[in-house]
């Protein structure tokens, strides 16, 4: 006969004692159901922490219900769980003491895990409070969503990708390159022209946005990145002398940036092959500190020498990166 588990809780972060929990009940059932309770306020959002879940647990059935109920109510939550089930689980896992009572309106045997957090010693109210020093207890979809975002933009030749890579180095991270870089070597070694079309900018932009998003799973608590979809757009106006809606609404659906680095363009315009922008560079600077205070995208601006560049870009991250007061 299937046996079958109950799991209720908020998961707010997910971290590595839910997932104990969870591998625990499953070891010891044919099918293991967790319910995901979300309010409407709280950030990660609730849809958001189950399809966490739902990926690092393909083999859970994972549900999410509006938090709504009183949590000292045991035998309503039991009522209620079997309606959203179809069913009464004949098992429920929890590391907490309302398992008892909860398990005694379901019908069921409580198992409890781990209630002294001595497995796995870590709670979500840490996590929220602090996640970069709890950084070994989330997963990397969890990573991807706290992971500070630091983005490089500027003119042609202002030493973005330079200093990218010097950043990543100094925090011991990741940094994702500029794949319009790459797509551009690409196209002149394919002789394609200088030729450039709209959809060609949408293809960047998608696949900036989807390297960037891969890295914020695998970074070092910081991810710095050399571009993003918002100046992608910007490099659209440039080429062909409008706006792109198409760029402009990737830009608008990734995740900003927590912070900008804008190089100033007061530095010597060296050719390396692929640039041409030599003549606008100060166009380019100009329009770049117009549109992210338009969209109101935070941003510092870096100038002087390579070093003082670097020395002030350490400071701004080392700012970014300090915990919150209290």
């Amino acid at each position: 006969m299937m046996k079958r588990g109950l799991l209720v809780g908020k998961f707010y972060p997910p971290h590595r004692g839910h997932h104990f929990l969870i591998d625990t009940a499953r070891a010891q059932v044919d099918e293991l159901h967790v319910i995901v309770c979300g309010k409407p306020e709280q950030q990660p959002s609730g849809a958001l922490r189950a399809a966490w879940l739902r990926e690092i647990h393909p083999d859970v059935q994972v549900m999410l219900i509006d938090d709504t109920l009183d949590p000292d109510d045991s035998q309503l939550w039991a009522e209620h769980s079997i309606r959203w089930l179809g069913f009464a689980p004949d098992l429920v896992f929890s590391s907490e003491d309302y398992g008892d009572r909860f398990a005694r309106y379901l019908g069921c045997q409580h198992i409890q895990v781990d209630k002294a957090r001595q497995a796995v010693p870590m709670s979500g109210t840490q996590v929220r409070a602090d996640p970069w020093a709890c950084w070994e207890f989330i997963e990397p979809p969890v990573r991807g969503y706290y992971a500070r975002r630091v983005c490089l933009v500027g003119a042609e030749s202002t030493g973005k990708t330079t200093l990218a890579q010097a950043l990543a180095a100094h925090y011991h991270t990741l940094w994702v390159a500029e794949y319009g870089r790459e797509y551009t070597e690409l196209k002149l070694a394919a002789s394609a022209g200088d030729h450039w079309t709209s959809p060609e900018f949408t293809h960047i932009a998608t696949i900036q946005c989807e390297r960037e998003n891969a890295a914020a799973r695998r970074c070092n608590r910081l991810l710095i990145c050399d571009t993003d979809a918002f100046a992608t757009a910007i490099w659209h106006r440039r080429y062909l002398h409008q706006r792109s809606l198409a760029v402009e609404a990737i830009a608008a659906r990734q995740r900003r940036p927590d912070l900008y680095l804008l190089t100033d363009a007061d530095t010597p315009f060296v050719q390396d092959g692929t640039r041409d922008g030599e003549l606008i560079r100060e166009w380019m600077h100009q329009t770049f500190i117009a549109e992210l205070a338009t969209e109101r995208r935070p941003y510092r601006l870096l100038r002087g020498s390579w070093a003082d560049r670097f020395t002030q870009a350490v400071g701004c991250i080392d700012e970014l990166m300090a915990p919150s007061p209290g």
